[in-house]
């Protein structure tokens, strides 16, 4: 008999923010990563998005840029101790639906996996928070001397993602038509396409409008928002942009 199995994103679907930009502004504050790198640098792309400025996921991948850079040559033994003020300190930073779901699926028995876009150090981390089944994220290569490399294997586009789930599916013997997906960027859709039960959580612009063209997913995706302490669920076929 196959299993059940539950895809989550972490970034936006689950954690409130990105745990990789939480990572990089630990790693400033404590003065590991020069804070010019920040100010002179990053802190404009961050304003930009803050002030709605610009597109979500254009923010993500120009401050994943500036951080893959500013971790090139740190040795991974120096951030194991922000890493983990990260999880313990905003771990539970969440939204309460996605939070939720996860407890439901744990008590049907489902195989739950996080797959993300942040580094692989910070979401085996989240895993283990959350007790989930296995996990995927961003690999930061590292030298024979422990130092990133600057080199990555990217998990945060549809591909890689799609790529990743078929891995996942022969390793946990999984029924894609019985499963369950929740994202919320463009990254994300090919997960959202791939199982009989997808749920986009506050969905960026650019993934409404693509699950909009797209007849067959339209008409089985849920679409979640959850604002202060409502939420509210809707359906693709409804939703105005």
């Amino acid at each position: 008999m196959k299993n059940v199995g539950v895809f989550f994103d972490i970034d936006g679907t689950l954690y409130r923010d990105s745990l990789m930009v939480e990572h990089f502004k630990k790693l400033i504050k404590y003065e590991v990563i020069d804070p010019a790198i920040w100010h002179n640098v990053a802190k404009g792309t961050f304003h930009n998005w803050d002030k709605r400025q610009g597109n979500y996921e254009d923010y993500l991948l120009e401050i994943a840029e500036i951080y893959i850079g500013a971790m090139k040559g740190m040795r991974k033994e120096h951030i194991e101790f922000i890493s983990n003020q990260v999880i313990h300190l905003k771990g539970d930073r969440v939204y309460r639906y996605t939070r939720g779901q996860i407890e439901w699926h744990k008590e049907q028995g489902h195989k739950i996996i996080f797959i993300s876009g942040s580094p692989d150090y910070l979401v085996s981390r989240m895993a283990k928070k959350y007790g989930v089944t296995d996990y995927r994220g961003t690999k930061y290569f590292v030298d024979e001397d422990n130092r990133f490399t600057g080199e990555i294997e990217q998990m945060w586009d549809a591909e890689s993602k799609q790529v990743a789930i078929a891995e996942l599916v022969d390793e946990h013997n999984i029924d894609l038509q019985k499963s369950y997906a929740y994202g919320d960027t463009n990254g994300d859709f090919s997960m959202l396409k791939s199982v009989g039960h997808p749920i986009a959580i506050n969905p960026a612009k650019e993934l409404l409008l693509r699950i909009r063209k797209d007849e067959e997913l339209r008409k089985i995706l849920k679409i979640i928002i959850e604002r202060k302490d409502v939420i509210y669920e809707l359906n693709a076929e409804t939703t105005i942009l």
